[in-house]
């Protein structure tokens, strides 16, 4: 009997994370509103906190190419740096929503993360990353 060999579809991204990502996304369908989903950071520093969280993102939304933040909520970055063998753009930009950050994929998409500080105790980041993608009733309800 001859063995077949399955062959899976290449990965958008081929390096997993390091540490899995503490971060929670609403549903695609339901995506309405400003905020995709929160992210809480092991670290203030976005440079050693990125290659994770992109490697998750990258599934969904290509290769990304640039993350927009609040410098407000980090160590100083570089305007670049690379994960993944590829150059992402860093933007600093001072949101009028404390601590959000924008995630752009080549392929056109964005993500929009309300972001929990590192320092958040367990209980209140647990709580705000399960609020921030509780459905909207009313939403449900206008469509």
């Amino acid at each position: 009997m001859a063995t077949s060999q399955i062959h899976r579809p290449s990965a958008r991204h081929r390096v997993p994370p390091e540490f899995t990502p503490r971060l929670r996304l609403k549903p695609k369908a339901e995506r309405n509103g400003y905020i995709d989903g929160a992210w809480w950071p092991r670290s203030e520093d976005l440079t050693t906190e990125l290659p994770d969280l992109l490697a998750v993102l990258s599934v969904g939304l290509g290769p990304v190419w640039r993350v927009v933040y609040d410098p407000a909520c980090w160590t100083q970055a570089p305007a670049r740096m690379t994960v993944d063998g590829r150059a992402v753009r860093l933007d600093a930009y001072r949101f009028e929503r404390w601590n959000t950050m924008y995630v752009f994929g080549r392929d056109s998409g964005l993500i929009v993360l309300r972001v929990i500080p590192s320092a958040t105790d367990e209980n209140t980041a647990h709580a705000a990353l399960m609020a921030t993608v509780v459905p909207d009733p009313t939403a449900l309800a206008a469509g």
